[in-house]
């Protein structure tokens, strides 16, 4: 039997009191944030004859977030174990018999600068505790494998719980160390569980595209979508992610049938790899506010790789305005991106046939549509405006290099990926991988349907948006819009497709407006169900013109969830501030704080106004602003208030 080795780590980790009979005391081990607020502590337990279960708990500021809760991984190995000569117990759950060997902490105080996003500097600071199993005793003994080889039954340590405790929230993830004889895994589950206090109430939904229910941890229909935000009794606020899952198995949650208040993780497939491997990041953000969750929402992009592209000259953010699958239309639209200040037209699906057809080749247009790509491209071009595609996946899984290189010699500048299949460990290894393969040729990505972000974007930062959103497809109402910020964004850029003309938006126009701002999306859709000819010199337009799609810095003022929000952003010394709130009329206060001292500003203001005598009843008006003022508006029911403001001195 090998000897235990103890770390007594000060500060980071500190040895916890016995606060149990059945608690391990040499593996209870808190780790605490850099501000000391949140502290994420692990410990073992005898749970029955020679098996031993990983717990760990959560708190905030004194307060509970996450009571007792499960960690461990299902592996179901007889195969190796046979091959070691280990007797094989199939009701054996692998984690519930490693043995604690030790235990290491470091701490990480950096920053990085994106490509691009919603600032231009990342802070990344937090304490790291890896602690170390291993699941087989020390042995002198070589045992034949099936094949004739000797595998040496000696491990050091076969599995690493890696912990990550930021200001912003805790990150944990199962890692397992390359040895010298190599661990196949056959991953059919995970532990990971999260019981949270009375009275948890979760902002469930059921698919990616799917409305939203504030619901108890009762009762619920079906698994929840991640990121799952939960308002705690106690006030606080709390998100459940995942986090760089780029060769995984996708993430869900249900709740527990066993034990109260339990959101149990849970897996689509089962996945197959070999050590050394690292499962993704289950991540619990905690805020005092639903407007702290939002602005801490960098900590998902801190827990993936840094970018891999040596040469990004050729990524571009920009607006896009869809366009119809004709020569005529789509140079219509390039000439409206062009005097409107986009940067993209984009076709959508059937420009090279059915999508939904195996034989429909994008390689090819299809005979049936009047369109001329290279003239199109090449008409762009004249413009400055680039031109990006949609291609289904039917049509890319069989050759990229073919199709892609087909795009790069049209001159395209970026594929939107359609009913992209995710969930399972292939598809999703599929799905990043046909990323990477993008870049090699120079492609933006952006990915429709069902796919979540989980912050690849910072390793691939040709991966520009995504949908996996009810946006304007589905036209939700605004108190959907209002839940949106603090729910799905929290993961990532969405691709909402915000529309401005449609007579099918159930909010009002300056909301629309509104929500360029609001969410944040390098590729962002504008006019998403409009067309050039439904522009009629609406001066509010102005504002589209002008906002861009990334920033230097975001502020998010003020929100509740499902309520409202106003955020503001920066670009070189010019702010824009969008304001929306839910089906009800509210009055908003923007507080103007975020200004520099001393300087005089200009801001710029479109609102809902219904006595107006115009088709979309938004009104402007220009007010001399400093940061020491704040801005009452009363908007009105699914309203909205967009405002550009720059320096006059």
């Amino acid at each position: 039997m090998f000897t235990k080795l103890f770390l007594v780590l000060t500060g980071l980790a500190i040895v916890g009191q016995l606060v149990a009979q059945d608690i391990i005391p040499e593996t209870n081990i808190k780790v605490h944030s850099p501000n000391g607020n949140l502290i994420f502590e692990f410990y073992q337990k005898e749970i029955g004859q020679d098996k031993k279960q990983m717990y760990y708990k959560v708190e905030y500021k004194n307060q509970p977030v996450v009571l007792e809760s499960e960690l461990g991984i299902l592996i179901e190995n007889s195969l190796f174990e046979s091959a070691l000569g280990i007797e094989n117990d199939p009701s054996d759950k692998w984690c519930e018999n490693l043995e604690f060997k030790s235990s290491s902490q470091s701490v990480v105080d950096t920053s990085w600068s994106p490509l691009y996003g919603e600032r231009k500097l990342v802070k990344d600071n937090y304490n790291q505790e890896v602690i170390r199993f291993a699941k087989f005793e020390e042995s002198e003994e070589i045992h034949e494998g099936h094949s004739g080889t000797s595998y040496d039954k000696r491990r050091s340590y076969l599995m690493d719980l890696e912990v990550h405790v930021y200001n912003e929230g805790i990150a944990f993830r199962y890692y397992f160390p390359e040895t010298s004889n190599g661990l196949f895994l056959h991953i059919e589950g995970e532990q990971t569980s999260f019981t949270m206090p009375d009275g948890t109430m979760a902002f469930y939904e059921r698919w990616a595209q799917g409305p939203y229910e504030l619901l108890p941890l009762t009762n619920w229909p079906d698994e929840c979508e991640r990121p799952l935000t939960l308002n705690l009794k106690n006030g606080l606020r709390v998100a459940l992610l995942e986090a760089r899952m780029v060769d995984y198995s996708r993430g869900k949650f249900k709740l527990s049938k066993d034990k109260a208040n339990t959101i149990e993780l849970t897996m689509y497939d089962k996945v197959d790899a070999i050590s050394p491997y690292a499962t993704p990041w289950r991540v619990i953000m905690v805020a005092d506010t639903p407007v702290e969750l939002l602005e801490n929402n960098d900590l998902v992009l801190n827990l993936n790789a840094p970018n891999q592209l040596q040469n990004t000259s050729w990524i571009k953010p920009g607006k896009v305005i869809r366009s119809n699958l004709t020569t005529k239309d789509a140079k219509e639209c390039i000439d409206f991106a062009a005097e409107r200040n986009l940067q993209y037209v984009h076709l959508d699906a059937g420009w090279y046939g059915p999508e939904m057809k195996v034989a429909s080749d994008a390689t090819s247009v299809s005979l049936d549509r009047d369109l001329d790509m290279h003239e199109v491209v090449n008409y762009a071009g004249t413009k400055g405006i680039g031109i990006f595609v949609y291609i289904n996946q039917r049509a890319l899984a069989d050759d990229l290099d073919k199709v892609f290189a087909k795009c790069r010699d049209w001159g395209f500048k970026g594929v939107k990926f359609g009913f992209v299949q995710i969930g399972s460990n292939r598809w999703t290894a599929w799905l990043h991988d046909a990323i990477k393969k993008a870049a090699e040729y120079h492609l933006m990505i952006d990915i429709h349907d069902e796919y979540r972000p989980t912050g690849f974007s910072r390793t691939y930062p040709n991966l520009m948006t995504q949908e996996g959103i009810r946006g304007n497809e589905e036209m939700p109402d605004a108190t959907h819009n209002t839940t949106l910020p603090f729910t799905r964004y929290l993961a990532g850029a969405g691709d909402y497709t915000i529309c401005y003309y449609n007579n099918r938006i159930k909010t009002t126009h300056a909301h629309q407006l509104a929500l360029s701002v609001v969410y944040y999306s390098p590729v962002q859709f504008l006019y998403w169900y409009d067309k050039p000819s439904h522009y009629r010199g609406e001066k509010e337009i102005a504002f589209f013109d002008a906002v861009p799609t990334v920033w230097d810095d975001t502020k998010v003022l003020n929100g509740e969830i499902g309520q409202y929000i106003s955020v503001a952003r920066k670009t070189g010394n010019e702010w824009f501030v969008g304001a929306i709130t839910n089906n009800d009329a509210r009055e908003i206060n923007i507080p103007l704080s975020f200004l520099d001292k001393g300087r005089k500003y200009k801001a710029t203001v479109y609102y809902d106004n219904p006595l107006l005598k115009t088709r979309t009843n938004v009104e402007e008006k220009e007010i001399p602003v400093d940061n020491i003022m704040d801005l009452r508006f009363q908007l009105l029911p699914s309203g909205g208030i967009a405002i550009k403001i720059e320096p006059i001195q």
